[in-house]
């Protein structure tokens, strides 16, 4: 059997190390210049080389030649994911006492240290304070959030970048040329996109694709084995969603998910498709932040039809209105902010009564939040404990406090979008952080007798 992709073309030095030149340049430096620290902690996604480096920069210190086979009795590696026991931890420090059998240094890698329990944490805490001059300590995690700040503040951490596209296609092309794999760019460029700044998982895509292909890797290949959506489809869901064309979209999206795409993969798709039409066709930027909450959403099919079928508030064509004559899309609501509040002078103003508000015209509040709530729970919910005023143009929601208006704003596109779907158009949308005010005058002055309130309706 033949040797994985990934691990025959590992990096052997730190010279080898692909998009990751702001770390290994720093390390280099220092081994150089022999100010080697006694423990490092190197952070960062999966996939993007902290083992590697790790097993690399144990050898360098030992100015030892690495290989991927390499054994070395003074380099010991630890997975905390199996071994993260406080008795482990203490086996260990016992056995930094004893000195290196040939090298330098005798140095621990320790993977996934953010494993390690709190009871071990705290044993190898009394390591890193106090360690043994010739002892080195590189610590590798995905998860930084995890480690003790008693940890981290003794080690020189290094936060390594995911890889960029660019980087990885670049890399494939050129494992690609040397194992004589025939494939396009664009494959290339696919391949890198999915493996999602991981050099291992795209480098063992291209390696799936090179043991089930005759030919050349065609992106149709890739589209097939990772069950994307093929690009035409793709395209047809965007001309659709622009035209309003509901019925296609309801089609195109239900052929997909029977051919085993899911939602959350076609929104992705779909994502990567807007972005590189967004300066030509800025219509679409709505779309996209909907599209950015599909993964998250517990049913992402209809979050995925509701995303794409916010645009079809018009109604069908009638008898009058023959359907070869297009309808006129309604114009989006204005969504406005409210105008930051003034500064508050040192010197309190002499308090006026608050006025009552108008009588509010009729608004489907019920059904504004029924529509909203699909579109954004956390909205809906937030709006259900407001108070608003409509008047024809424009609907002011009382938030009652700063934090819950900041929310609000941040879901105007949702917002919107909803009260597109009710036929609410042209109305300008103004989140105030102050509650609603009194009904009549009579309230008004009580509260404002009290200093202040709400008005509650029993």
């Amino acid at each position: 059997m033949g040797q994985a992709l990934y691990r025959k073309y590992r990096s052997k030095s730190l010279d080898e190390i692909v998009g990751q030149s702001h770390i290994t340049d720093l390390l280099q430096r220092a081994i150089s210049a022999d100010k080697v620290a006694h423990a490092y902690l190197l952070t960062g996604p999966r996939g993007v080389g902290k083992t590697s480096i790790a097993r690399i920069l144990a050898h360098e210190i030992n100015k030892l030649p690495y290989t991927d086979e390499s054994i070395h009795l003074d380099i010991v590696e630890i997975d905390a994911a199996s071994n993260n026991g406080v008795d482990d931890i203490r086996d260990l420090r016992d056995k930094v006492q004893i000195a290196p059998t040939s090298a330098r240094k005798k140095i621990y890698i320790i993977d996934e240290v953010h494993m390690l329990s709190k009871q071990a944490f705290n044993a190898l805490l009394k390591t890193l304070e106090e360690p043994p001059e010739h002892v080195v300590f590189i610590l590798a995690t995905t998860d930084v959030d995890k480690l003790p700040p008693t940890i981290i503040s003794r080690v020189q951490r290094f936060n390594f970048r995911a890889i960029t596209e660019q980087d990885a296609a670049r890399h494939l092309r050129t494992i690609a040329d040397a194992e004589h794999i025939a494939i396009s760019d664009e494959s290339l460029a696919l391949i890198a996109h999915h493996g999602r700044g991981s050099f291992r998982d795209s480098i063992s895509l291209l390696d799936q694709l090179q043991n089930i292909s005759d030919d050349t890797i065609s992106p149709d290949l890739i589209e097939r084995v990772l069950g994307l959506a093929d690009t035409d489809t793709v395209e047809r869901i965007l001309d659709a969603y622009q035209a309003n064309d509901l019925a296609t979209l309801v089609q195109l999206i239900d052929d997909n998910e029977q051919r085993g795409t899911p939602a959350a993969t076609l929104a992705e798709q779909l994502i990567r498709t807007i972005r590189t039409r967004i300066a030509t066709e800025p219509q679409l930027l709505p779309l996209l932040d909907r599209l950015l909450e599909i993964p998250r959403s517990a049913w992402p099919h209809i979050k995925l039809l509701t995303a794409l079928g916010s645009r079809m508030s018009t109604p069908p064509p009638t008898a009058a209105q023959p359907a070869s004559k297009p309808v006129a899309a309604p114009k989006p609501p204005v969504v406005k902010p409210a105008k930051a509040a003034q500064a508050a002078p040192a010197v309190p103003p002499v308090p006026t009564p608050v006025a009552p508000i108008q009588e509010e015209a009729e608004f489907p509040w019920q059904d504004f939040l029924i529509a909203l709530k699909a579109d954004s729970m956390g909205a809906s919910t937030m709006l259900s404990k407001c108070g608003y005023h409509y008047s024809p143009g424009h609907l002011v929601i009382y938030a009652g406090k700063p934090f819950a208006k900041k929310q609000l704003e941040k879901s105007m596109s949702s917002i919107a979008s909803c009260l597109q779907q009710l036929g609410v158009n042209d109305t300008e949308v103004t989140v105030l952080a102050e509650p609603k005010p009194a009904s009549d005058s009579t309230t008004a002055a009580v509260l404002d007798i009290m200093g202040g309130g709400e008005e509650v309706s029993l």
